[in-house]
């Protein structure tokens, strides 16, 4: 639809998936006497091609129902996610994770999803759809921001180009956006933008800072991807998660019925002949059935890789830093923009977690702007109102989800691709944890896929993990009890193994229970802060020991969690 006005209550810059489903939330508001007015602008609304971005958890078909959008998973091949299937190279062995009670996520082609959010957004009542390029944010005397500066293209989404693309992506699953030649500068004004820009975001330096932007955020690696024709995965309908010993994961997941996924983990810095160091190194690990199909992949197509960037959230409101005196000051943000999405909070896509948590910021999100505007349909022009009333709720509503999802994410990562000793103990450690069934298979993976929002039951398994790894190291040897002279060094390695849980798993911990924005100098864990950390994790788990040391507290402890 196109609109003859040029201000709107919302203004969302980024129709991905974040942008996309909040601007569908938003109509899905109303002020007491009119529709919210949303304006999404997008630089491209031709069908975008990623390697990312095409398994979505439970927890984010949930987030869909609850927008009202379930709908967009149709028509798409999508297919049918079921639960995990981690298979450890090293050991031949492999364990079946499957996701409780029945739950199911999708995994499908990220550029058909994407233009069936579009074409729901296009159709939401008062939501304008515009192909633009966003080039400037205009700020007000006092810098606060007040609307957009765009590029827009000669012919957007109006209401032909909508039905045409709603009837495109009902018949084939996705729709090719086009636009005329020739484009117009614009001027777009709004209460709120909101930047939903992606993992790199024109615009997040700018509202948060270039000193936190760029020291907070940080990159261990790269997926390099590949669609696979035909391929036989070990259990169908299941992501299959393949340890590679000495490279780290490989990931791969069915996205139409005759198309996988691929994604292969390389460390930085990356060799200079990719497809070499797949077919040489990574290859000869994974299951037979996957080398004929990897083989014609790489003669067919060429690689593409995306960057793994960790980016804890950071809080956008000055509220937060009012309560510690060691916060920024000022605090990071600027009136009148929020940013949402990979702009704002990235993890590891190892877990496939970010739509969930993307999804499930649209919900809370647009629904406490609606019920700011059910009070005053010009509430959003107060800025301390959107503060206290929008972005201080949301920032700790959204935590039990996303802190859990942010926190695995990158745990997860460092124990399947370890890189030392200590690591392939807790790797080993967590495979075999899973082995045992029970709750140390389901309550992991229903973290996993964004139904148990809780970091606390995170905790418990993570540290679960550590300590069923340091019991192995006594007993997995056969007559361990008689081995007694190795018990000193075994002592020894224990410490250093939770220690080494600590580091992993504390700092992770930090970024998100710290509740201000830090100080472009204190953006590191301190020592003394993991010590605390590390304080907390003894004293949790102090309960397995309180018996005296040795294997029938740790076995309670076990069979509690299963049980």
């Amino acid at each position: 639809m196109t609109s003859r006005h040029d201000h709107y209550d919302a203004l969302i810059i980024g129709a991905g998936i974040a942008g996309s489903a909040l601007a569908q939330g938003l109509s899905n508001q109303s002020t007491k006497s009119r529709p919210i007015r949303v304006l999404l602008l997008e630089r491209s609304l031709a069908e975008p091609d990623r390697i990312v971005g095409e398994l979505l958890q439970p927890g984010g078909v949930r987030a869909l129902k609850a927008l009202g959008i379930e709908g967009c998973l149709e028509g798409m091949d999508a297919i049918p996610a079921k639960g995990y299937c981690v298979v450890d190279s090293g050991q031949g062995r492999s364990v079946h994770i499957p996701y409780p009670g029945g739950e199911e996520g999708r995994s499908f082609h990220h550029g058909r999803f994407i233009m069936n959010l579009r074409a729901a957004a296009a159709k939401a009542p008062g939501v304008d759809v515009v192909e633009a390029t966003v080039t400037d944010l205009i700020e007000d005397d006092s810098g606060r921001v007040t609307g957009v500066k765009a590029t827009k293209k000669a012919a957007t989404l109006d209401d032909e180009a909508q039905a045409s693309a709603r009837a495109s992506s009902s018949a084939n699953g996705h729709a090719n956006g086009s636009a005329a030649p020739g484009s117009e500068k614009h001027t777009y004004l709004a209460d709120v933008t909101i930047i939903a820009d992606g993992c790199f975001s024109n615009f997040r330096s700018s509202i948060l800072g270039k000193a936190v932007a760029s020291h907070i955020a940080s990159t261990k690696s790269h997926f390099v991807g590949a669609v696979l024709e035909n391929a036989t995965l070990p259990i169908p309908k299941h992501g299959t998660v393949a340890l590679v010993k000495g490279y780290g994961p490989v990931l791969l997941y069915q996205i139409s019925q005759n198309d996988t996924r691929m994604l292969v983990n390389v460390r930085t810095p990356l060799p200079s002949d990719l497809k070499k160091h797949i077919l040489d190194n990574v290859m000869p690990q994974l299951p037979p059935q996957l080398h004929d199909p990897i083989r014609v992949a790489l003669d067919k197509d060429r690689l593409r890789r995306m960057p793994n960037t960790f980016f804890p959230p950071v809080p956008q409101s000055s509220l937060s830093t009012s309560l510690n005196p060691f916060a920024s000051n000022p605090p990071p943000g600027k009136r009148g923009a929020i940013l949402i999405g990979d702009a704002w909070n990235m993890r590891h896509p190892l877990t496939g977690g970010g739509m969930t948590v993307a999804l499930n910021d649209a919900v809370l999100l647009s629904r406490y702007i609606g019920q700011v505007l059910q009070s005053s349909p010009d509430a959003l022009r107060n800025w301390d109102v959107v503060e206290h009333d929008i972005l201080k709720p949301w920032w700790w509503e959204r935590k039990g989800l996303a802190a859990t999802i942010n926190i695995l994410s990158v745990a997860l990562y460092d124990l399947f691709g370890a890189e030392d000793v200590l690591l392939e103990i807790l790797r080993t450690g967590c495979f075999k944890y899973f082995e045992l069934g029970g709750q140390c298979v389901s309550g992991p993976v229903s973290l996993l896929a964004g139904i148990a929002p809780s970091t606390l039951l995170l905790f418990n398994h993570f540290f679960a993990v550590a300590f069923y790894s340091i019991w192995l190291l006594f007993t997995t040897k056969s007559y361990w009890w008689l081995r007694i002279w190795e018990w000193p060094f075994l002592a020894i390695t224990s410490v250093r193994v939770f220690w080494k849980a600590c580091v992993v798993f504390g700092p992770l911990l930090w970024t998100e229970v710290r509740w201000w924005a830090p100080s472009p100098d204190r953006l590191r864990v301190r020592g003394l802060e993991l010590i605390l950390l590390t304080a907390l994790a003894a004293a949790s788990f102090g309960f397995v020991l309180r018996d005296g040391y040795g294997a029938p507290s740790l076995l309670r402890y076990i069979d509690w969690i299963r049980t």
